[in-house]
């Protein structure tokens, strides 16, 4: 196992110990209102961590070249999920973005994310400087794009369908698309995503608020308003772990999307900076095993799976301490759930294994030539 993959692994592994600390501390108070006991929450997200770590070992053995075959037709069963998922998905906080029941329910959102990774990768691969033309090439990945993001919009879920444009035009800048186009169907992309994002209620108003946190300087919701409290009480080194008052029911949902502020909170400024520092750390290191990456479509890969983790750790951070509108996007690794947590311990799973697969193939070369 070489360097890169080994530091990955560790600071995977760090993220997954960090949450776990800080789920126990934050969810006891809920766990016991909810369930009559303390550790219920903690012992769920503990099960979901076995989990992903199970499921990272699978994709860390699995060679990544295989998920070129697939990649199509896996990508039209996470659509068709996504259009389940409006007919018949569980409705919460006016969104319909879970499907299952129960205990076994999960966001197809997330697995369509990394699905669509795969595919405009190997899109971006075979159609080699064909992306340059739009019609020749950009267009190609654009479709894609265009229906993943309208399905996941319409349940609606603009921060999902924010990072899924995002991270696919990155993929297709660092395949080396023109300029023009890029900004061109951003822009409108933007403009469309905007639109409807005001035409769903829920939506609609965390952005006005939002917009008028900004004009007035007011806080944006509870929500942040506790969380804001959370991480100024936390001070330099916060105040020791388990010893959080604002998880004692202050503020909603400390031990998932706002389990940062509680990091704030408990650890206090250098626990936050230092959390941040492992995501940039994680992405750093991604970029060097996608540097070493053998093929344009394992490079490729590597940096949409790895973008998409570290664009979700800054947006709910920003999210916490209010300078993004509120959001349900998790903090990876660490926050309380089960979909995301999985999710994103196969996305390094697939990481590691082009980590590995590279090394492999450079042994092989140096072999035939001694």
């Amino acid at each position: 196992m070489n360097l890169p993959v080994k530091i990955l692994i560790i600071l995977v592994v760090v993220l997954m110990l960090l949450g776990s600390i800080m789920v126990f501390t934050a969810s006891g108070t809920y766990s016991y209102f909810k369930y009559n006991s303390d550790y219920q929450m903690f012992l769920k997200h503990f099960v979901m961590l076995i989990l992903a770590v199970i499921a990272l070992l699978v994709a860390s053995k699995i060679n990544y070249d295989n998920y070129k075959h697939y990649s199509k037709p896996a990508l039209l069963f996470a659509v068709a999920l996504l259009v389940v998922t409006l007919i018949i998905g569980v409705k919460i906080k006016g969104a319909h973005r879970w499907i299952g029941y129960g205990q076994f329910s999960f966001q197809p959102a997330e697995l369509a994310k990394v699905i669509l990774i795969m595919h405009i990768s190997f899109m971006l691969e075979k159609m080699g400087d064909k992306i340059k033309s739009f019609k020749e090439g950009f267009i190609y990945p654009l479709i894609w794009i265009g229906i993943v993001a309208a399905l996941v919009i319409a349940q609606p879920n603009v921060s999902t369908t924010i990072i899924i444009v995002v991270t696919s035009f990155v993929l297709i800048f660092v395949a080396g698309a023109e300029w023009k186009h890029i900004i061109g169907i951003f822009a409108s992309a933007g403009f469309v995503v905007g639109t409807i994002g005001m035409i769903f209620k829920h939506s609609r108003e965390r952005i006005l608020t939002y917009i008028n946190s900004l004009l007035t300087g007011s806080d944006i919701n509870v929500q942040v308003t506790q969380a804001k409290i959370a991480l100024g009480s936390g001070y330099l080194v916060g105040i020791g772990p388990g010893h959080s008052r604002q998880s004692d029911l202050f503020l909603p949902e400390p031990y998932a999307d706002f389990i940062f502020s509680i990091i704030g909170e408990e650890l206090g400024i250098a626990g936050t900076v230092a959390t941040l520092f492992l995501y940039l750390a994680l992405f750093l290191v991604c970029m060097v095993i996608a540097k070493k990456a053998q093929d344009k479509f394992g490079q490729l890969l590597v940096i949409g799976l790895a973008f998409n983790i570290v664009i979700s750790a800054f947006i709910n951070a920003g999210v916490v301490t209010g300078l993004l509108p509120t959001t349900g996007i998790t903090l990876p690794f660490i926050s309380w759930g089960g979909t995301s947590i999985i999710i994103f311990a196969i996305s390094v799973g697939i990481i590691v294994n082009v980590g590995r697969q590279s090394i492999r193939t450079q042994e092989l070369k140096g072999g035939q030539v001694s």
